[in-house]
């Protein structure tokens, strides 16, 4: 009967590790959904309303870099971690909110809008992380591409751009205007 009584106990641990209990009421967590994904959350809900992140992100340090200077305030710079992940910035934040741009090699082959000939096409991140090219007049012009754009004249309906694509056949150039069917193998 002791051997029986023991491997009841054993069951019992091992129950008692697969269900958390909350820290505030004492009820059972379980994994939950939402629109931005998973999450641990209390069953006692909404008379609880504890919750946690499903996955711990390690948030970094700030890091200083030695002998940088802040080109608007001359404090120093730092590498700083965001919502969309690392940049560099000054140690002076909030008072100073200079960031580096880490695209400034692109703004040297700026592409302009051919939908309203004011802006130029530039490299955005959606809230989802999906990577896109949109006019720099916006809200004024809408017009964006989801390619890189490149500087050259569509040979059949005429816009002043065209993008680089990949497919099957390997990179490509082509028309961003759904109406012309204008590709080129590169």
């Amino acid at each position: 009967m002791a051997k029986k009584d023991q491997l009841f106990t054993v069951h019992e641990h091992a129950l008692e590790k697969e269900y958390e209990l909350c820290p505030k009421c004492g009820s059972e967590l379980s994994i939950k959904n939402s629109k931005h994904g998973g999450f641990v959350g209390c069953n006692n809900y909404p008379t609880c309303d504890y919750t946690r992140p499903l996955v711990q992100h390690e948030s970094i340090e700030t890091q200083v870099i030695e002998g940088s200077s802040c080109p608007e305030c001359q404090a120093e710079l730092a590498v700083k971690s965001g919502r969309f992940g690392l940049f560099i910035g000054c140690t002076r934040y909030p008072e100073c909110t200079h960031i580096e741009n880490h695209h400034q090699d692109e703004s040297a082959h700026a592409i302009g809008c051919p939908s309203c000939h004011k802006g130029t096409m530039e490299h955005r991140t959606s809230r989802f992380g999906k990577s896109f090219y949109a006019c720099s007049a916006y809200p004024k012009c809408k017009f964006l591409v989801n390619y890189p754009p490149v500087a050259e004249t569509c040979p059949e309906c005429g816009l002043e751009m065209l993008v680089e694509r990949k497919g099957a056949a390997g990179m490509r150039l082509e028309c961003p205007q759904k109406q012309c069917k204008y590709k080129r193998a590169l």
